[in-house]
């Protein structure tokens, strides 16, 4: 969240200078309110004092009883006010987007995106490559239709050579960025509680998208929300500082926002299995913290030799509680284009307010909050989607990729399941 100072003083310039991130915020009404508390706030402590005033001497006269009975009154309407208020301040201070970076690119969708590089060269074919919809069905490696019939809609069964590439792919990202890029590796619940999610900023707002067991838990749609929540409600010692962990889990997605976009294939799944990659660090550190975990997962990409560039997102198209936040995007010749594969966000102290995650910088000093970071490092059915589309060959079969090939057993190329 925003600290409530910061809103009070720059609502109205963020409404007006970013309209395409906090038009729909309700700033306006929030201004109003917030001096319409603080007006309550002073009148309270006003007839408070006069009451404590009345109150002081001796035995009060039948004019001061009077009045203090009509005080009591007053100071207990204005302490529903100010309560009453407070409710719908915090509310909406809750659904209140972080502030993006300066270096975000200002823009109301993707249009305005900023690619920032490219890394390797999409091949080219000297036959029309497939779609992976079409590669791994013909090859028994992708069952739809039975991931369909035995739960629904965006559900899809990995068969043989696939189902070993998935394990293979997290095990060679979690080697990687534990051997390599020095994170601790992590095993959190599946399942995170409501206190999880609003500190990390999906609830209330991203109710929708998640879904829900009937005890009230939540299965995680994404291992940032375990992961970061390690440390809710802890003071760190900031000597300890970058704090750096990895985690691998299955995701689950209603992807409400995401009606028509993807359907088709294992693009946009409602199950999925990801490695993530999490920082906390000094607030001075984050901005090169962000490069480095960014690199992390470009790292990935380029052990597997595949194409991709690195976007920063545009103020209307970066998540809520974001500060900045890079698209990593895979070539897919099957499809064409570019696809998103990883998104590394700074949150600056967004989450941390919300989780209350602070730091002494030494023994006796104030607490401060901690700046939050995290990244896909990567998608375990994106990079296999990649992978069948990249590697692809004339007759049907595919290539396994060197860095692959010692996790699944020397195994060069898949032929079928």
């Amino acid at each position: 969240m925003l600290p409530r100072e910061y809103l009070r003083e720059n609502a109205a310039r963020l409404a007006a200078e970013m309209p395409e991130r906090f038009g729909g915020a309700g700033l306006e009404e929030y201004v109003a309110l917030e001096r319409e508390r603080r007006e309550c706030v002073t009148q309270l402590e006003e007839k408070r004092r006069r009451r404590n005033a009345l109150t002081g001497g001796g035995k009060p006269s039948p004019e001061a009883l009077a009045e203090m009975k009509a005080l009591k009154e007053e100071i207990q309407a204005l302490e529903r006010r100010t309560e009453e208020a407070d409710k719908i301040l915090r509310a909406t201070e809750e659904v209140v987007p972080n502030v993006p970076q300066p270096s975000v690119p200002r823009g109301k969708d993707e249009t305005a995106n900023r690619v920032e590089r490219t890394w390797g060269e999409p091949r080219r074919f000297d036959f029309a490559p497939q779609a992976h919809w079409d590669i791994g069905p013909a090859l028994g490696l992708l069952d739809f239709d039975r991931g369909a019939k035995v739960t629904g809609a965006r559900f899809t069964v990995l068969r043989g050579a696939a189902s070993r590439l998935s394990r293979a792919l997290i095990q060679l990202f979690l080697d990687v960025h534990t051997q390599e890029h020095g994170y601790l590796e992590v095993l959190p619940p599946f399942l995170v509680n409501a206190s999880s999610l609003f500190g990390t900023g999906q609830l209330p707002k991203f109710e929708a998208d998640l879904f829900q067991t009937r005890e009230g838990y939540y299965l995680v749609p994404t291992a940032e929300v375990p992961v970061t929540n390690l440390h809710r409600d802890e003071i760190l010692d900031g000597r300890e500082l970058p704090i750096r962990y990895t985690a691998y889990t299955p995701c689950f997605r209603s992807e409400a926002g995401a009606a028509g976009r993807d359907t088709r294939g294992m693009i946009r799944q409602h199950q999925f299995d990801k490695v993530e990659v999490v920082m906390f660090t000094r607030p001075e550190d984050s901005a090169a913290a962000h490069e480095e975990l960014t690199g992390h997962a470009e790292a990935l990409l380029r052990r597997l030799e595949l194409p991709y560039r690195v976007v920063t997102l545009s103020t209307g198209d970066m998540g809520f509680a974001s500060a900045k936040t890079y698209d990593i995007e895979v070539w897919l010749p099957g499809l064409n284009e570019y696809k998103e594969i990883s998104s590394c966000s700074n949150y600056e102290a967004f989450q941390a307010r919300r989780a209350s995650i602070r730091f002494r910088r030494g023994e006796g000093d104030k607490p401060e909050f901690v700046h939050t970071l995290n990244g896909s490092g990567l998608p375990i059915g994106r990079t296999i989607v990649a992978i069948l589309e990249n590697y692809q060959r004339a007759d049907g079969s595919i290539e396994v990729p060197a860095a692959l090939r010692p996790y699944m057993g020397g195994m060069t190329e898949i032929r079928g399941a």
